[in-house]
């Protein structure tokens, strides 16, 4: 490695991140909020947005829940 390169290196291990401050996850949370809550009032108004009824809601509870439970024991049995 070239000295240059070691230098660099160096002065980097002591940055924690070197990413820039820009897009959504930047952004300050209520911020985020307004606009995410904007898109879904779109998306209503539009006629494409979804409301679950309980039933619904239950019925893909259940299924999200059945399958963390199987990827937990398939990753139990890859050890």
């Amino acid at each position: 490695m070239a000295q240059s390169q070691k230098n660099q290196n160096a002065s980097n291990n002591g940055q924690t991140s070197n990413t820039s401050k820009r897009g959504f996850a930047s952004m300050d949370p209520e911020l985020q909020r307004r606009i995410a809550s904007e898109g879904g009032r779109a998306s209503h108004q539009s006629g494409r947005g979804h409301r679950f009824t309980s039933e619904e809601a239950r019925a893909a509870g259940r299924k999200g829940g059945q399958a963390s439970r199987n990827n937990s024991n398939n990753n139990a049995q890859a050890r």
